[in-house]
């Protein structure tokens, strides 16, 4: 369970850090990467959203950690 821990907050990382760069200077690097809404940009968008979601469990897994359990 924690390499997958790992991997998803990689790829939120990734999709933070490309969420910067279009507020800050509006540069998609994901879609300079890979074209603007090519099939491989999709893929990319939609692993950083279910990664994201799959860490909202991070908050639960943390709490039982700091209590003991």
């Amino acid at each position: 369970m924690r390499g997958l821990d790992y991997t998803a907050l990689t790829i939120v990382i990734i999709g933070a850090v490309n969420w910067g760069l279009i507020g800050f200077f509006s540069f998609d690097l994901v879609a300079f990467i890979f074209g603007n809404m090519s099939w491989i940009s999709r893929i990319v968008y939609g692993l950083v959203g279910i990664c994201g979601l799959y860490l909202i469990s991070l908050y639960g897994r943390i709490s039982d950690r700091s209590s003991g359990v």
